[in-house]
């Protein structure tokens, strides 16, 4: 946690980090961490791969999702960026204009490095439930593990936990299977 007495981190503090770290504010605190390696941007890319045709196109599924990598999004005083992040077209209809959206995610997932574990489970995730973000998903590419959580009464329920090659039907993108195994090719 910061020092009370401390300057909160600012969104030009974030334009003066160098190009080789993500930058979120977290607590009012900088927090620049290395840019993701190559398991785990394996990971994201396949993952937003899977989701994106039927989801966010309708292909083989229910579409109308929005879904991006790595979006800045502002909860409060903190920008926060979720490896991926969706939201219901109806409550996002139009990108906006600024590299940011205070729009709060329906769904965020973070995949989980060794770099970032502590962040992730630790200091974002309690601030996506104060800032009402109904599903979470944990994916861990060292364990191979996927966890599913939903948002009730401001807490977090683990709904579901899969492994390995699990076929997964995980809330909110149910309505389509996902191989499991695949992010980890």
């Amino acid at each position: 946690m910061p020092d009370p007495a401390q300057k909160k981190a600012t969104y030009e503090d974030l334009r003066r980090l160098p190009d080789l770290v993500v930058g979120e504010i977290v607590g009012g605190e900088l927090v620049a961490t290395p840019r993701p390696g190559f398991r785990h941007s394996s990971v994201a890319t396949g993952l937003g791969a899977k989701l994106g045709n039927p989801f966010r196109f309708g292909e083989g599924g229910p579409g109308g999702w929005v879904i991006l990598f790595e979006p800045e999004v502002q909860l409060g005083a903190d920008l926060l960026v979720p490896d991926l992040a969706g939201w219901r077209k109806e409550r996002l209809p139009s990108l906006p204009e600024t590299n940011w959206t205070e729009v709060v995610p329906d769904w965020v997932c973070e995949i989980l490095s060794p770099g970032t574990i502590r962040l992730d489970r630790v200091r974002k995730m309690p601030r996506y439930a104060e800032a009402g973000v109904p599903h979470l998903w944990l994916i861990d590419p060292a364990a191979k593990t996927l966890e599913s959580f939903r948002l009730e009464a401001g807490r977090w329920s683990l709904l579901s936990a899969f492994v390995e090659n699990d076929l997964v039907r995980a809330e909110p993108f149910e309505a389509v299977e996902l191989d499991l195994g695949l992010l980890w090719e």
